[in-house]
């Protein structure tokens, strides 16, 4: 597949029930956290590493649960389309913008952020994220 971007990203979830958006600097659109999965990586591993370097969260990989592999239009470079894999990942760390992160909100599921998103993240992710969260336990 021509211009097409793999990635990892985390539909990270506090204790209370909120998901995490991060705004790359230079960037407008929020997203999930995560980033591009290098060659010899498994999308778990690149989570996982892009998690620490942009967060300073670590994580063990056995808490990221896959959901799924979501493809949309890339938020930040033009023509290529973003292949995601993603994962559920329930942390009660704090986290703090590190490396290219320079903004961070965390969102409820009933909220509708006035906030540039991603396609990926408008699209695809925050209607599962909410299914997620509002389905019976």
């Amino acid at each position: 597949m021509p211009n097409t971007i793999r990635i990892a990203a985390a539909l990270l979830i506090d204790p209370q029930g909120r998901t995490l958006l991060v705004r790359k600097r230079g960037t407008q659109a929020f997203m999930q956290p995560g980033g591009k999965i290098d060659a010899g990586e498994t999308p778990v591993q690149a989570l996982v590493r892009e998690l620490h370097e942009e967060l300073g969260l670590r994580i063990d990989p056995d808490q990221a649960v896959p959901l799924g592999q979501f493809s949309a239009p890339a938020a930040n470079e033009p023509g290529f389309q973003v292949q995601a894999e993603l994962f559920r990942v329930d942390s009660a760390a704090s986290v703090v913008p590190a490396a290219e992160i320079e903004e961070i909100v965390w969102l409820a599921a009933d909220q509708s952020p006035a906030l540039a998103l991603a396609p990926l993240t408008r699209d695809l992710i925050l209607p599962l994220y909410r299914q997620t969260v509002s389905a019976p336990r």
